[in-house]
């Protein structure tokens, strides 16, 4: 009779958080916020030399004056740029579906933080330099569209399949919502695993409440078959990280086999290739979570905090 009582006030709970989220929702869908993503791509792709000082003036940012007016004649005219602009074209014939989340994501951030102001959206051709796929300030952001043509695009045959996998279209707004945590998130130490594992829960679970409408793997940049492999195996990632007192240890080289992006992840055992990469960020991720449902904790407070205040507070156990 008990345990079933307590099974009835969990999904009492459980309906009530789902009906408060419900509410929330619909009230972050009524902020008027309007995008426009502005396809710097294409103009600069269409323009001829007679156009560059009308571009140059209505986009000084994108022009770096150390470079003279002749560099950027040679790359409207470059057969390479031409040729990338050409199948950007062909993948962005409609930018609709993008545009709308990217509101959507605005409008959780004007909820969240009243001060924000929606930037200029522009999309721009970086020439594949995957690690800037996305750039934000308080009045631009920028997103280099050339790094989101589908993880089987031929211009990325170079690139090692764990980084292009996360070159798909809906990961657009997920990489913007990662610039915006990094502004967010304040944790001046970041010397141990733990720490690391906090700042990078953090971030994800920033994503929780900025981009709910994307799915977790998306959130973190796994397949489908790699989330599910990090649920089904977190009790015994947890007891790996446990038995080896890992958490606490400060060796930089953890960070490369537990948090930083890699093929798999480097536990040393024979199961190494069938994990997916980052599993410390996916265990910080459920540290954070936990801190928030066993906490009476504000969303915004818990982005300042220690790290290992956060963890001693979350009670967090793993899931079975």
């Amino acid at each position: 009779m008990r345990n079933l009582l307590s099974f009835l006030v969990v999904i009492l709970l459980c309906f009530q958080s789902c009906e408060n989220d419900s509410k929330v929702e619909k009230e972050i869908a009524k902020i008027d916020i309007d995008v426009q993503v502005e396809r710097f791509d294409k103009l600069f792709a269409e323009a001829s030399p007679n156009d560059l000082p009308k571009l140059k003036a209505d986009y000084p940012f994108m022009f770096s004056s150390q470079y003279p007016d002749s560099i950027w004649v040679a790359r409207m005219t470059d057969t390479l740029q031409q040729q990338m602009f050409s199948e950007i074209k062909k993948k962005y014939t409609d930018f609709s579906t993008i545009n709308e989340e990217i509101k959507s994501l605005f409008q959780h951030l004007k909820y969240y933080y009243p001060a924000f102001k929606s930037p200029r959206v522009i999309t721009l051709i970086n020439d594949v330099e995957y690690r800037n796929k996305t750039i934000v300030t308080d009045s631009i952001a920028l997103i280099a569209i050339d790094n989101y043509l589908g993880s089987d695009h031929e211009f990325y045959g170079n690139i090692q399949k764990y980084i292009r996998q996360n070159f798909e279209a809906p990961q657009i707004v997920s990489d913007l919502a990662t610039e915006y945590a990094q502004q967010q998130i304040y944790q001046p130490s970041r010397k141990s695993l733990l720490d690391e594992m906090v700042y990078f829960g953090k971030i994800l679970y920033f994503k929780d409440m900025m981009i709910p409408f994307k799915t977790d793997a998306e959130k973190i940049g796994y397949t489908k078959e790699e989330l599910d492999w990090a649920i089904e195996n977190e009790p015994n990632i947890w007891q790996y990280f446990v038995e080896r007192e890992l958490l606490f240890e400060t060796d930089p080289k953890l960070a490369g086999r537990f948090i930083n992006p890699a093929p798999f992840t480097k536990f040393n055992l024979e199961l190494d290739a069938e994990s997916p990469g980052r599993l410390g960020q996916y265990v910080g991720w459920q540290i954070v979570k936990a801190y928030m449902e066993n906490n009476d904790a504000d969303f915004n407070d818990m982005l300042q905090m220690d790290a290992t205040e956060l963890f001693n507070k979350s009670k967090f156990k793993p899931h079975k």
